[in-house]
């Protein structure tokens, strides 16, 4: 299904390497397929047999030096709804990206609303299906080339590595996507955002729904960092353009 693609890839100097993937696919034959296209374009897969063993793989990476943690997660349908759901509940915010079954696209929102970056139909194609998984990890390392230990910004301090927030000496739980907007803005604090660019880099560009959902969230994050959130300190309303911070 794939040979004929695999020609027409990105060449590997053009892709990140060194990156490591953990994937979940029970259908053997195309498990095989991805494999050999990824390692093609020098990542490191990780298959992970079943789905009880994802979790302690994930777990050991947290453990282990940055360079050997996973940069995505690249699950099946039928194991990746609760897994999803588990991994965002705890926090952790490990691009993911599901490979649903022919003929269950309708199935799409259901995993993205439980915490899916990106979500994929078979068949598919190779081409499509390894730039979608570019995009993810470019997407994880925006603004991470070192990670800083922490982001401060008057009273916020934000550690990526622990997926943690202090507002003003007190631990404040983010969702995942409340967590990346404000990493994002205090990565570039003054810059202007656009609900458009705050869908492409937080969401995906993939995303469908109404941009009104940035607002949604911009509402739910002022609630958790702001004194007075009808008079804004931090995440600041920029008429006519977006958003900014500080």
């Amino acid at each position: 299904m794939f040979s004929q693609e695999l020609s027409e890839l990105p060449c590997k100097s053009a892709v990140r390497t060194n990156s490591k993937i953990l994937l979940l696919e029970t259908e053997e034959l195309f498990r095989d397929m991805l494999t050999l296209a990824l390692e093609e374009q020098d990542y490191e897969v990780v298959i992970a047999p079943d789905v009880r063993s994802v979790i302690p793989y994930l777990e050991n990476s947290l453990l282990a030096k940055p360079r050997q943690s996973f940069n995505l997660l690249i699950l099946d349908s039928t194991n990746g709804l609760d897994i999803c759901r588990m991994l965002r509940h705890q926090g952790n915010l490990i691009p993911i990206m599901i490979l649903g079954a022919k003929g269950s696209a309708n199935n799409c929102a259901f995993y993205l609303e439980a915490g899916a970056d990106d979500y994929v139909t078979k068949p598919f194609g190779m081409r499509e299906f390894m730039a979608r998984c570019y995009a993810l990890m470019r997407r994880q390392n925006l603004g991470k080339s070192p990670q800083p230990v922490m982001l401060q910004y008057k009273e916020i301090i934000l550690y990526p590595e622990e997926c943690r927030v202090t507002v003003r000496g007190e631990d404040v739980k983010l969702s995942p996507k409340q967590f990346r907007l404000l990493e994002l803005f205090m990565s570039y604090p003054r810059r202007v955002w656009s609900r458009e660019q705050l869908l492409e880099q937080v969401w995906g560009p993939d995303f469908i729904g109404d941009s009104k959902t940035v607002d949604v969230h911009i509402r739910w994050l002022r609630e958790k960092l702001e004194i007075n959130p009808s008079k804004c300190e931090y995440v600041i309303t920029v008429r006519g353009f977006g958003y900014r911070f500080g």
